[in-house]
C-alpha cells in the first residue's frame, strides 16, 4: 500500500499542495550538490512521511538520520539539518559541530528551518559560536494533507503554548497556512470564529490579506466558508472515550501519521517480538467504509462480510460457475488482506473494550456529562487516586469533571490536589499548576453553564441508534460533541440565532464577510437542497473548511463526515487542525515534572 495517503477524492486539489511541498524539498536537496546526510527531527520525519516517500529522498544520494543528542555518524562531508524552529534543538546541532571540530572533521553544514527561521534559534547558534559555519534557509511546510479531507498544521504544542505559556506564535502559523490555501483556491468569503485564539487567527488572516493580497480573480472561490473553533471552547469532547472504530484505534494503539504500530503477532504474523506498522487511511477501501462507524457496528459489518465470503467460497467449490462469476469471486478475494487486517485489529480492540474497567469508565463519563450525580463522580475519582491508576487516566476524568462543573468547590479542589500529590509525588505540582492556569482543573468561582449548554444544544441523546444513526451523538453512544453541534449551527444559520448560547461558552465570537464579497452567495441558507444553492459553479457542492485551533479527535472528524453525508446537507467539509489528538495526548502536553 502507498505510504503517502491517496488524495484523488479530495473535495479540493490537495494533491497539488502535496506535490508543491515535494518540489520545495527536492529543490533544497538538489541545490546542495554531491552526497549528503539529511538529519531530520524525528517528529518532523513522521510528518514528512505523509508528503514524500523515503525511497524518493534516497534517489538524490541522501543518507537519512534522525536528530538526537548523539553525534551524526556519516562519511558525508555535507550535513543538512531539517528541523522545526525549537531552541532546544539548536543545542544538539551545536554540540554535533563542536564534536566534529574536536575530531578534526571538515564538513559543510546547512540548517533548513520548518516552516520558517526564528531569531531566537539563530541567537543560540551565535552564542555557541557555530552560526558562521551554517548555511541557513527555510522549508515552508505549513500544512500536511493527512487524508483526503484532513489537513494538519503539525503544531502539537499549540494548545498548551496559548493556554499556559502565553505564546501565540502558533496562531500566526495557522493563519499563514490558511492564507497559503487561499492563494491556491481563492479568498474565503465567509469567516466564523469562536474562542479567543480563533478570533485572533481570523484577525491575523485579514491582516495578511491586506499586506499580501491573494488575487480574487476566481469567479467563485473554491472554499465558501471558514469556521474556526478553539479547543478551549469544548474540552468536554476530547476527555470522553471515543467510540468510533478509528477513535478507539487511536485511544488504545495511538495512530501516528496514519499508522498504528503493534506486535506482529496481533496481525497474525508469527515473528517473536517483531513490531509491525499498519497503514490506516482512505487508500484502504474497507477502512474508509468502517472508520467512522460506532465500534459495536464495525464488528457486525466485518462478521457479515466474512460470512458472505465464506458462502461464496462454498458455492464456488460445489457448483459450476460461469467465467464472469469466477471473475467476481476473484475480485472479492482481492479484498481479503484488508478483511484480515481489520478483523485482527477489531479482535485486538475487543480485548480492551470488553474489560469491566473500561465499561465502568464509560458509565462514569456519561454520568459526568449528564451532570446527574456530583457525589458519585467525586467518589469515583477519589477511588482512582487511592488505587493509583495511571495519572493520565485520573487527570483526564478529573478535567471532564472540573470543566462540566466550572471547577470544584474550594474544599474538594484542595483535597483532590493534596491527594494527587501524596499519591503520585510532589514533582507533579508543575502539571497541576499548568492545568489550573489553563482553567482545566480549578476552584469553582461561580455556578457553571454546562446544564444550560447541554440542554440548549441537545448534547445528550437518549436511546441513540448506533447502527442506523440519525444524529452525531452516535460517535460517543449518546453524547453529541459540543464542537460539532456548534459547526452544525454555524453552517445552518450562522452565529446570530445562537448568540445567547455562544455567550455561555469560553471566549468571544465573530462573523465576518471578507471585503470584495459583499454580493457573494450568503452562506446562511446552506442548510439544504431546498435553498437552491447546494451546487456552486461546475456542479460541485459548496465547501466548508472547519479549523480546530488546539486539536481535533477522530470522533469529531467522524461526526463532521456524518453531517456532510446527510441528505439535504449542501456542503462538503475539509478539516484543518493543529494536530489530531485524543484525551491522553492532550493531557500529556500539560505534564511537566519538577526534577
Amino acid at each position: 500500500m502507498a505510504q503517502t495517503p491517496n488524495l484523488d477524492n479530495s473535495p479540493i486539489n490537495l494533491k497539488s499542495l502535496r506535490e508543491q511541498s515535494q518540489r520545495d524539498l527536492v529543490k533544497i536537496l538538489k541545490d546542495i550538490r554531491g552526497k549528503k546526510c539529511l538529519v531530520i527531527e524525528p517528529k518532523l520525519g513522521g510528518s514528512l512521511s505523509l508528503i514524500i516517500q523515503t525511497s524518493v529522498l534516497k534517489e538524490y544520494g541522501i543518507e537519512l538520520r534522525h536528530l538526537s543528542a548523539e553525534p551524526v555518524q556519516t562519511d558525508c562531508t555535507k550535513v543538512v539539518y531539517l528541523v522545526p524552529s525549537q531552541r532546544d534543538l539548536m543545542k544538539f546541532i551545536s554540540s554535533h559541530v563542536h564534536d566534529d571540530i574536536s575530531k578534526g572533521l571538515q564538513r559543510e553544514y546547512y540548517i533548513y528551518f520548518v516552516p520558517r527561521r526564528e531569531v531566537q534559534c539563530e541567537r543560540i547558534l551565535e552564542e555557541e559560536k557555530v552560526h558562521h559555519l551554517m548555511t541557513i534557509g527555510e522549508y515552508p511546510l505549513y500544512l500536511v494533507p493527512v487524508d483526503e479531507d484532513i489537513l494538519s498544521f503539525e503544531l502539537d504544542l499549540a494548545y498548551k503554548e496559548c493556554q499556559v505559556d502565553g505564546d501565540t506564535g502558533s496562531l500566526w502559523h495557522i493563519a499563514k497556512a490558511i492564507h497559503k490555501l487561499e492563494s491556491s483556491f481563492g479568498v474565503i468569503p465567509n469567516v466564523r470564529a469562536k474562542g479567543k485564539s480563533s478570533v485572533l487567527v481570523a484577525d491575523i488572516l485579514n491582516r495578511m490579506q491586506t499586506e499580501e493580497p491573494v488575487s480574487s480573480d476566481m469567479a467563485v472561490p473554491e472554499i465558501n466558508t471558514l469556521i474556526l473553533i478553539d479547543r478551549e471552547v469544548d474540552m468536554v469532547t476530547p476527555m470522553c472515550s471515543q467510540l468510533t472504530y478509528e477513535g478507539l484505534l487511536d485511544e488504545f494503539l495511538r495512530i501516528n501519521n496514519s499508522y498504528v504500530e503493534l506486535d506482529a503477532s496481533i496481525m497474525g504474523v508469527q515473528q517473536e517480538g517483531k513490531k509491525m506498522k499498519v497503514p490506516l487511511n482512505s487508500s484502504d477501501k474497507l477502512f474508509k467504509e468502517i472508520r467512522d462507524l460506532n465500534f459495536e457496528v464495525v464488528v457486525q459489518v466485518l462478521r457479515q462480510k466474512a460470512t458472505s465470503m465464506k458462502q461464496d467460497y462454498t458455492e464456488m467449490t460445489t457448483t459450476n460457475q460461469t467465467v464472469s462469476e469466477l471473475k467476481d469471486f476473484v475480485k472479492k478475494l482481492n479484498s481479503l488482506p484488508e478483511m484480515t487486517r481489520h478483523i485482527n485489529l477489531a479482535q485486538h480492540l475487543t480485548t480492551f473494550t470488553s474489560k469491566p474497567s473500561f465499561l465502568a469508565k464509560l458509565d462514569m463519563e456519561h454520568t459526568i456529562v449528564e451532570a446527574s450525580s456530583y457525589e458519585s463522580c467525586f467518589e469515583y475519582i477519589e477511588e482512582m487516586i487511592q488505587k493509583q491508576e495511571p495519572l493520565i487516566n485520573v487527570l483526564r476524568l478529573l478535567i471532564l469533571f472540573s470543566v462540566t462543573n466550572s471547577g470544584l468547590p474550594k474544599k474538594h479542589f484542595d483535597y483532590i490536589r493534596r491527594e494527587l500529590l501524596h499519591s503520585y509525588g510532589f514533582e507533579h505540582m508543575a502539571t497541576l499548576n499548568n492545568l489550573e492556569k489553563a482553567g482545566l482543573f480549578k476552584k469553582q468561582e461561580s455556578k457553571g453553564n454546562w446544564l444550560n449548554v447541554k440542554r440548549a444544544l441537545q448534547l445528550v441523546i437518549e436511546d441513540t441508534d448506533t447502527a442506523n444513526p440519525n444524529d452525531i451523538a452516535y460517535v460517543f453512544s449518546g453524547y453529541a460533541p459540543l464542537s460539532i453541534r456548534l459547526v452544525q449551527h454555524a453552517v445552518r444559520s450562522g452565529w446570530r440565532p445562537m448568540e445567547e448560547i455562544l455567550k455561555l461558552l469560553p471566549g468571544p465570537h465573530t462573523e465576518t464577510k471578507r471585503s470584495g464579497f459583499a454580493s457573494s452567495t450568503s452562506f446562511d441558507t446552506l442548510q439544504g437542497a431546498s435553498s437552491g444553492i447546494d451546487k456552486i459553479a461546475g456542479g460541485r457542492r459548496s465547501l466548508v473548511l472547519v479549523v480546530f485551533v488546539g486539536g481535533v479527535t477522530f470522533a469529531e472528524i467522524s461526526a463532521l463526515r456524518f453531517l456532510s453525508a446527510q441528505e439535504g446537507m449542501a456542503y462538503d467539509v475539509i478539516i484543518g487542525t493543529t494536530k489530531i489528538v485524543n484525551g491522553h495526548t492532550l493531557v500529556e502536553k500539560f505534564c511537566e515534572t519538577f526534577s
